[in-house]
């Protein structure tokens, strides 16, 4: 048996997107996405952690810290996970964050799966899945 099955909570992920110059990926998502900072630190080494949102989706943006094993795409040389942004309208957010910098790995179109979903890596190696569903 789950013994979460029966709390009262609500569990949410909250992903942090590790990259080199948080404070240029944070001026990256704001331009992107539209998101908005609702939190943020820089430590005594400079280093800068942010907790943003896009749409009510909540993400945190954090600096590379090797000491802490935490490592960007670009220093992994890619990621294994790619971060599923669901929109009312994915074509016009899709085609404004490519038009500031984002990399197109496949566009929008509707997939035979039940989405409209395109594919893109932000200038900081994060791949993003921006879609809806079709029905």
């Amino acid at each position: 048996m789950n013994i979460y099955q029966h709390s009262p909570y609500t569990a949410v992920i909250v992903p942090t997107l590790t990259v080199r110059n948080c404070p240029d990926a944070i001026a990256f998502y704001q331009k992107a996405f539209g998101a908005t900072v609702l939190m943020s630190n820089t430590d005594t080494d400079g280093s800068v952690v942010a907790e943003m949102a896009i749409m009510g989706a909540r993400f945190v943006v954090a600096d590379e810290s090797e000491e802490h094993k935490h490592f960007s795409p670009e220093k992994l040389h890619g990621t294994p996970v790619r971060i599923g942004l669901r929109v009312e309208d994915p074509d016009q957010l899709f085609a404004f964050a490519v038009e500031v910098g984002a990399v197109v790995i496949y566009p929008v179109a509707d997939q035979d799966y039940g989405y409209r979903l395109g594919h893109l890596v932000d200038p900081y190696g994060h791949h993003w899945e921006i879609f809806k569903p079709l029905t």
